[in-house]
This record gives C-alpha cells, structure tokens and sequence, in this order.
C-alpha cells in the first residue's frame, strides 16, 4: 500500500464516517462501504476487510473514556480497598447473554455475508427498511410508556431479546446500534436505556469482532498500513466523543424518526446513483 496525502485525507474521511455513524443507527460499515466505492482506498481488498471492522476500535475507546464509572465493575475506596459493582457486574452478565446469539451467527455466516452481501443494493436496501421501520416503530411508542426506563432495569430475558436484534446487523447497512435499538424499543425499552445499553453492548462485540479480522489478516501489517490503522481510529476516537455527547442530549428530547427519514433518503440516493452508474458489483 502506498501512503501519500491522498490516502491520508481518505483515511480521515473514514475515520469521522465512522466516528460519527458508529452511534447513530444508521450503518457505519455501510456508509465506510459506499465511500471506499467512491473514492477507493488504494489498498488490498483483505486489508480493507479488515480495516473497515478494526477502525471502529477507536470509537469503541471512545465509549469506554465516556463511560468509565458506569462500565468499570469495581471501585477502590481511599485507593487500597476494592470494592465490587454488583450491579455493574450483572449488567456486564446481560451483555455477555446478549452476545451470545451474534457471536454464533457471525462464525457461522460471517465469511458468505462478506463475499455475498457486502453490495450497494444490499446496503441501499437495508438502510430504507430499517428506515421505515424507525418511524413506524416511534409512531407507535407514542402511545407507549416504557416499561424499562433505566439501564439497571434491563432483565436477563430482555438482554437476550436486544442479542436476537443484534443479530440483524450482520447484514451490512442494517446498522449494530440500529438493530438493538429497534429491538429494544420494540420491547419497552426507553430511548436513553436503550441507547446506553447499546454501548455497553458494543465494546465485546467489537473486540470480538476485531480480533476475528485481525487474526484472519494476519499480523504482517506494512508500516504504511499500520499507520493508516492508527490514523483512522484516533480519528474515529475524537468524532466519536463529540457524536456520543450530541446522541445522549438528542434523545433526552426527540425520538429517532430524523434517523429514520435520514437512512431513507440516503438508500434511496445510493439505488439511484449505483443504478445510474452501473455499480453494482
């Protein structure tokens, strides 16, 4: 791979995408995918597998900084007495259940989903449905008081629905944070719950997830692709921040139909531009 200024300023363009779609649920691995057609990342096609998993890494981090207090299970009193987090560590418990249908499905599927399904129709396609599915999924919380209104409320059996959802978004466009999000509101989780569950939710799956791509790269990195690595998620970090911030004041007061509208017009612009172009492969 050959790293000029070019391929620096793609890379950093990669990295705010995903800084700020990680959180929204509106696809990062679909929006990284529809940018590398368009602008192609001049790097091999299993690095580029990789890379577009393991950037996420940084705004995984970015999570981890923002939510230290509520995600570290122990405390230290006067520096010398650690103390456990029960509720911290049963949360963490419910998000191990909640992974366990994911994990499944991506060591099964995950090698077909990358050779088959990572196109811009698939990606058009879901990001319109799952649209849609977002305002007509908030219509109907209107007339709904959420029966869970707090991270602790969270039951094992409603971890385990919010995995199932999980589950979608290994089809690409569907969006991880999508997809647990929508599952939870479908089962009375509200907004703000839902949404900081989804983060803890992340950090495992994305490790995991890495960790799979890494080792099946390799670890023979050049030094212009590690640097590229490197650039993209301390890019992907410093968005992230500021998306998580804005995420967690936005749905103290609006519902999520704007992302809703938002995934619509998008696939419907990508269907026509790749229609229009002949890009479907």
């Amino acid at each position: 791979m050959e790293l000029n200024i070019i391929e620096i300023l793609k890379v950093t363009l990669l990295g705010i995408v995903e800084g700020i779609t990680e959180w929204l649920p509106i696809s990062s691995t679909g929006h990284m995918i529809i940018i590398d057609q368009l602008l192609q990342l001049n790097a091999s096609a299993s690095f580029k597998e990789m890379f577009f998993v393991v950037i996420q890494l940084g705004a995984i981090l970015a999570v981890a900084v923002m939510f230290w207090n509520k995600m570290i299970p122990i405390q230290w009193h006067d520096k010398t007495q650690p103390v456990i987090k029960k509720e911290t560590l049963s949360l963490w418990f419910k998000v191990v259940v909640a992974c366990i249908p994911g994990t499944i499905v991506t060591i099964l599927f995950d090698d077909y989903i990358e050779a088959h399904l990572h196109t811009p129709v698939v990606i058009a396609t879901a990001l319109i449905f799952y649209g849609i599915a977002f305002i007509l999924i908030e219509n109907w919380n209107k007339k709904r008081t959420p029966a869970v209104k707090e991270l602790s409320a969270i039951s094992y059996k409603t971890a385990l629905v919010i995995g199932l959802f999980q589950v979608l978004s290994i089809i690409p466009g569907t969006s991880r944070s999508g997809a647990t999000i929508i599952g939870a509101l479908l089962i009375g989780v509200s907004r703000v719950a839902a949404a900081e569950f989804t983060f803890f939710l992340a950090v495992p799956v994305m490790f995991g997830l890495s960790a799979i791509k890494i080792l099946k790269f390799g670890f023979s990195f050049t030094g212009s692709e590690l640097l590229i690595l490197v650039i993209g998620m301390i890019v992907a970090f410093v968005v992230s921040i500021l998306v998580i911030k804005f995420l967690m004041a936005f749905i103290k007061k609006h519902d999520f139909k704007a992302f809703g509208w938002y995934r619509i017009v998008l696939g419907v612009i990508v269907l026509l531009y790749f229609s229009l172009a002949g890009l479907w492969a």
